[in-house]
């Protein structure tokens, strides 16, 4: 693919561009997958080759070699990250993956949405500046997620804070401290997952579990503190991704809210990538592919494929996040609080950057100093 000016250097480097979507548009056509000598990795990029191999028996979520990163081993956040269901093939996993899916499956849909109102009001409220905008993406679907789950209103402050630690300890770039911290965040979190009571949606994910056959309950806090991980980053990048919509495109408001939600999912993703690694050799979309090679699959690029069939924003397969509708109702509550507090999104397009990531597309908002957005 013959490379313009204005292209990022890589499917990765493309994920904090300024505008990476001409590239993964390109991408999707013309190099629909291929290996990348220089990150060492084959690229997915096209509808068909995504889809191929998020299906592929071949592929996994983590090297067969490495079920949990090098650096969070012999940590409590490894053990935590050993025991998440969505980083995992292994069959003990299996009876648990259902039940979190029909876990979050059963969240009542008016519920979720009356507490993501809530909170989101209450944190919107306390928006003055861009640094308590970035706040509030995070913060938000932290207190919703974990009101659901049952976890007391006094402690979703620091639940908010450990959860942000441990998605920092989690990041492959994280420093040593960072792993420390996250670790630590990761205890706390478990400990406080696990001596939750009352009837929330950790009572019923118990109950789903028990029913499917794991009686382990370290398991299910773990996996009950990653509800609280997986919709962190995500749901942030997509408030922040449909406030940077709205601010470049003002006309966007007369469409609706779950429109606009909708075509930033299309067009302006949060979760731009994820990957899978190949645990024996064999054709994988397409291609000739050994043990150990890793496949960087561009969830981005595939939403641009005039061919693709749905949006890949939230993945596809047996690995398709189950909390999509979780996330879109949290986003939704965030854009249209923020709004009403006075939120104004022109201001947001200036000198906007993004926050560091292999991954996950959140944009960081620099308004002129003393400035107030509300």
């Amino acid at each position: 693919m013959e490379p313009f000016p204005d292209d990022p250097s890589d499917p990765i480097a493309a994920v904090t561009h300024r505008d990476p979507y001409p590239y993964y548009a390109r991408l999707a056509v013309e190099r629909p997958i291929y290996h990348d000598g220089s990150l060492g990795l084959w690229v997915a990029a096209s509808a068909e080759a995504v889809t191929a191999v998020l299906a592929s028996d071949l592929c996994r979520v983590r090297p067969p070699a490495e079920p949990v990163p090098a650096k969070l081993q012999g940590t409590a956040a490894g053990d935590l990250f050993g025991r998440l269901v969505r980083q995992n093939d292994g069959d003990r996993h299996g009876p648990l993956k259902q039940a979190v899916s029909a876990a979050l499956g059963t969240i009542d849909g008016q519920k979720a949405a009356a507490v993501s109102q809530a909170w989101a009001r209450t944190l919107a409220a306390g928006i003055r500046s861009t640094q308590d905008l970035q706040d509030f993406i995070f913060k938000l679907s932290v207190y919703v997620v974990a009101s659901l789950l049952g976890v007391p209103r006094d402690l979703l402050e620091p639940a908010a804070r450990w959860t942000g630690e441990m998605a920092a300890g989690f990041a492959p770039s994280a420093t040593p401290e960072q792993v420390e911290r996250g670790s630590r965040a990761a205890a706390e979190l478990r400990q406080l997952i696990g001596e939750l009571t009352g009837d929330g949606v950790l009572a019923d994910l118990s109950r789903q579990a028990h029913r499917a056959g794991s009686e382990d309950v370290e398991t299910i806090a773990a996996n009950g503190a990653g509800f609280l991980l997986q919709t962190y980053e995500a749901t942030a990048g997509l408030i922040g991704n449909t406030l940077l919509a709205l601010a470049r495109n003002p006309g966007l408001h007369q469409a609706g809210l779950d429109a606009v939600i909708e075509e930033v999912l299309r067009r302006d993703p949060p979760v731009q990538n994820t990957r899978r690694f190949v645990a024996r050799a064999g054709t994988v979309a397409g291609r000739e592919m050994r043990e150990g090679d890793a496949v960087l699959v561009v969830l981005a690029a595939a939403n641009r494929d005039p061919a693709a069939p749905s949006l890949f924003s939230f993945g596809a397969g047996r690995h398709a996040c189950p909390g999509q509708a979780l996330a879109t109702t949290i986003a939704r509550a965030g854009v249209e609080q923020a709004l009403a507090a006075g939120v104004d999104p022109a201001p947001l397009a200036e000198g906007v950057s993004y926050r560091p990531s292999a991954n996950v597309r959140i944009p960081l908002f620099r308004v002129e100093e003393g400035r107030r957005l509300p």
